[in-house]
């Protein structure tokens, strides 16, 4: 009969998605949000801080946050401030909710230890400094189960893996982007990466083999930026444009990486759409630069694939964005997203939610989700294992660790070289002064953390001086 042939509505629990932004006094206002022209998010958010890079004279700086902090920002807050030339992309280590790494138009890397406390002076001494980039480096990203690997790409069109615990260079990429890398992406195991090339192609890599395992050239035909990012069982989403300049979203599948699963037409704006993927919820988010609104949809194993669910709409366009990784969410409030939306002198947070009436914890929308522990050591992962995300359930909420110091232990080289040959028979002098040197770095470990004290004293003086102050306004 013909009534057979109407169209069924799909079901799925996230065909409504609301989106609404915080209340006003929920923001951050009075930042100088950066003007660098560049793709990045400009943003970067976890369960303790947000951090967003700003303008800053003579070097490159970001701010960090605490999570609370929010209101106006003190326009004296202190600022992380070691690059000489400005931050370009920076990502808060997902092991440690203390440590953010920064990518610089200086050509470095530097990783750094935000403490818990509001610290009264400007970071500037970073834990770590990457150096081996020739021109400025543009993304970096974590490993994603593998504590201490980190990746960056510069526009030398090279591609290094780092572990920061010892400082060193693990791996680079060197011969397989011939232009610019727009973007690169880890899958969720860290066993492959995405990246996007100004020459159009789209490559599958396994760094640890240096392999190129797939490419695919041109799946969008248009002349702008691409982005791929990794979504479930190993597909590819992309995004890019027509040879209308109309703006394009793609998925693949890398067993038949020539024809699209699905690709679809959105409209003709300009700016590139970031895309941002929730595994848990099967979402993605694309968020265009300069664009006022996010599109959000659902990929799923059914046509046409990629299922358009919203948009979210403002009246301001966006100049970056942060996207909290999903332990950082309230699940009491069922929030699956959260956004950072950040604007010329402000940050705006966008929360997603799925409205529930009941008020008990809604299991299927927070199955476990990666939490705050690797799973691989960096030697393990450098050697060939691969490890899942470590999951962990939401069910009461997430609670965030207390800072935890990330140890940079550099190898010696000296350690590896036998001593020149007569020498030896002076080595018994050594054994005399090494307790006294224990005792002078015993003295300077206790002097530092007395300033440390010291310093959080201050702050938190500081921090009651603002409340008394504010309270008389």
């Amino acid at each position: 009969p013909p009534a057979m042939s109407r169209r069924v509505v799909r079901q799925s629990k996230f065909r409504h998605v609301f989106g609404q932004p915080v209340k006003a006094d929920q923001m951050y206002e009075d930042i100088r949000v950066s003007k660098v022209t560049c793709d990045s998010s400009f943003c970067a958010v976890n369960p303790k801080f947000v951090a967003i890079i700003v303008e800053s004279g003579g070097g490159g700086a970001f701010i960090v946050l605490p999570l609370a902090k929010t209101g106006r920002v003190d326009k004296n807050h202190p600022l992380v401030t070691g690059h000489t030339a400005p931050v370009l992309d920076i990502d808060w280590c997902p092991h440690n909710d203390n440590v953010i790494a920064s990518a610089s138009e200086d050509t470095t890397v530097m990783v750094w230890q935000i403490p818990d406390y509001v610290p009264v002076r400007n970071i500037t001494e970073p834990v770590v400094t990457l150096e081996g980039h020739s021109k400025r480096v543009s993304i970096i990203s974590w490993h994603p189960t593998a504590r201490n690997v980190l990746l960056s790409a510069g526009c030398d069109n090279l591609v290094i893996l780092w572990n920061v615990g010892t400082g060193e260079m693990l791996l680079a990429l060197d011969d397989m982007h011939t232009d610019l890398i727009y973007n690169v992406g880890w899958n969720r195991n860290g066993s492959l990466l995405v990246t996007t090339c100004k020459d159009k192609k789209v490559r599958v890599i396994d760094p640890r083999k240096q392999q190129i395992i797939a490419e695919k050239t041109k799946p969008h035909d248009g002349t702008r930026p691409i982005r791929a990012i990794f979504v479930a069982d190993g597909k590819i989403f992309t995004t890019g444009f027509s040879k209308m300049s109309e703006r394009q979203l793609g998925l693949w599948d890398l067993k038949n990486f020539e024809e699209p699963i699905a690709l679809q037409e959105m409209d003709t704006s300009n700016g590139v759409l970031l895309p941002f993927y929730d595994a848990d919820s099967s979402i993605v988010y694309l968020c265009g630069k300069g664009d006022s609104s996010i599109r959000y949809f659902e990929i799923t194993d059914e046509a046409p694939y990629v299922h358009y669910l919203n948009t979210y709409s403002s009246k301001e366009p966006q100049r970056g964005m942060g996207f909290m990784p999903k332990r950082g969410l309230d699940v009491s409030k069922c929030e699956i997203a959260r956004f950072f939306k950040l604007h010329e002198r402000k940050c705006e947070p966008i929360v997603m939610t799925v409205p529930r009436k009941s008020d008990l914890f809604q299991d299927d929308l927070y199955p476990d989700t990666p939490g705050p522990e690797p799973a691989l050591e960096a030697d393990e992962w450098l050697s060939g294992k691969d490890a899942e995300p470590i999951l962990i359930s939401l069910r009461d909420g997430y609670v965030p660790i207390k800072n935890r110091e990330l140890k940079v232990v550099k190898k010696n080289i000296l350690d590896s070289k036998p001593p020149p040959g007569p020498r030896r028979s002076h080595s018994t002098c050594d054994s005399d002064s090494q307790p006294a040197l224990e005792e002078v770095l015993e003295e300077i470990r206790a002097l530092k953390e007395m300033v440390q004290a010291q310093e959080k004293r201050i702050s938190d003086l500081e921090n009651k001086l603002c409340q008394f102050t504010n309270g008389t306004d």
